[in-house]
């Protein structure tokens, strides 16, 4: 028990430091944020699922609505402006992008989860860093996504309603910081 304190303190000033300098970059804007949707109330979408009806899905839970309102909050407290939200079509990122940022999210397939087969899965991919290197404003593009997506782009596991802050090298991407709400 001791060592799980112990540990648990020597990781709590590193997740701290991690989410301030995360803020740091996002308060200067111009940096490109993989949003990992709020927490939700199950963990795999049902056999009838359906891109277009969010009966058919796993949806955010109350937890993760109040997640995603304070994810909002936390971005306007700390002054990160966002010239962009896209999301995946799935309803927990729609959801979670719509509650955080009050605004209709424009919708990119490639973040949707991603495919099984390895030629769409590459082709997703390669559509998201694409949109990445392009992306040249002044303030933040945020791209609410899933877990698995974050992990094939970044190599980093966030938790749900954890940011992840991009920017392109070489082939693929580097983490510049994360925040966790």
């Amino acid at each position: 028990m001791i060592r799980f304190v112990a540990l648990f303190l020597l990781v709590l000033p590193a997740a701290a430091h991690a989410t301030d300098a995360g803020w740091a970059l996002l308060r200067d804007g111009g940096h490109v944020v993989l949003l990992r949707h709020a927490l939700v109330t199950g963990t795999t979408d049902p056999a009838n699922f359906d891109i277009d009806n969010c009966a058919t899905q796993v949806n955010l839970s109350a937890r993760g609505k109040q997640q995603a309102s304070k994810i909002g909050a936390l971005f306007g407290a700390r002054a990160a402006p966002i010239e962009r939200v896209l999301s995946s079509r799935y309803c927990r990122c729609l959801d979670t992008a719509r509650i955080a940022f009050e605004a209709e999210p424009e919708l990119f397939a490639p973040l949707d989860l991603l495919k099984s087969d390895p030629t769409e899965k590459a082709a997703q991919l390669a559509a998201v860093i694409k949109e990445i290197r392009a992306y040249s404003g002044s303030d933040n593009l945020v791209m609410v996504t899933h877990l698995e997506n974050i992990v094939a782009l970044t190599g980093v596991s966030p938790r749900e309603g954890e940011a992840v802050v991009v920017e392109p090298q070489g082939d693929g991407l580097r983490v510049l910081g994360r925040v966790t709400f």
